[in-house]
């Protein structure tokens, strides 16, 4: 699964040159600096339906079709392989797809009963973007509106599965063009969703201090060094 991640906007100097919808469409704002972005915060997103400018959405998907606000668990993923069997996804793929901007995702090597958290980023430190599904949710009886979505995984690339059985789906820029587009052709989206290329990433073990949603600073980012078989 995918569950952490970060976007620091600042640190990708290519991003004003680079091409791409995250890219040019990032460019034109100032986007808050996110070392350790979690479930059930509002965090960036660009839909299929204004796909020029960046909303805040709340991570974990609440369908449209939920009678209660609190239904349930609002799930931060959904799987490539049961994307179109799920009620609550199936339907988004043809009309609600958005990207989530990002420049690195965490995810965490169990070694025994040990858990070390990873960073994994492009191998030259530039932004990407998830695909993701989004819904609206509008309480009916006060008129709440509440925008939510959720990050799409797949199968473990050949770097990934020596850390997780899954990775979140990461488009290239001419596929976020695909995936913001108003094709309703669920077969060419699909085809999308797949491993990224594992030659064009990298990873390193960071602190624990990821674990907590409330540690969101540069120090997260911190390689740490490897003695003895323990990180430190």
């Amino acid at each position: 699964m995918c569950g952490r991640y970060s976007l620091i906007p600042k640190k990708n100097k290519a991003v004003a040159g680079q091409k791409g919808s995250v890219a040019e469409v990032l460019a034109k704002c100032r986007e808050k600096t996110r070392y350790n972005a979690a479930p059930s915060q509002l965090l960036p997103v660009i839909t299929n339906r204004e796909p020029g400018k960046v909303q805040h959405f709340s991570w974990g998907l609440l369908p449209s079709w939920s009678k209660e606000k609190e239904h349930g668990l609002r799930p931060i993923n959904a799987r490539t392989e049961t994307i179109l069997e799920k009620p609550s996804f199936r339907t988004l793929i043809g009309s609600k797809r958005c990207l989530v901007p990002a420049d690195s995702f965490y995810e965490w090597k169990r070694v025994g009963k040990t858990k070390t958290p990873y960073r994994i980023l492009l191998k030259d430190e530039s932004m990407f973007a998830f695909a993701g599904l989004w819904d609206e949710w509008v309480d009916k009886v006060t008129g709440e509106v509440l925008h939510t979505f959720t990050v799409i995984t797949t199968e473990p690339n050949e770097l990934m599965a020596g850390i997780h059985n899954r990775m979140p789906v990461i488009l290239h820029p001419e596929e976020e063009e695909i995936w913001l587009s108003g094709t309703g052709d669920v077969k060419l989206l699909s085809e999308l969703l797949k491993p990224y290329p594992a030659g064009e990433m990298k990873a390193y073990p960071v602190s624990t201090l990821v674990n907590s949603p409330k540690n969101d600073g540069p120090e997260i980012l911190k390689p740490m060094a490897q003695q003895g078989g323990l990180f430190q």
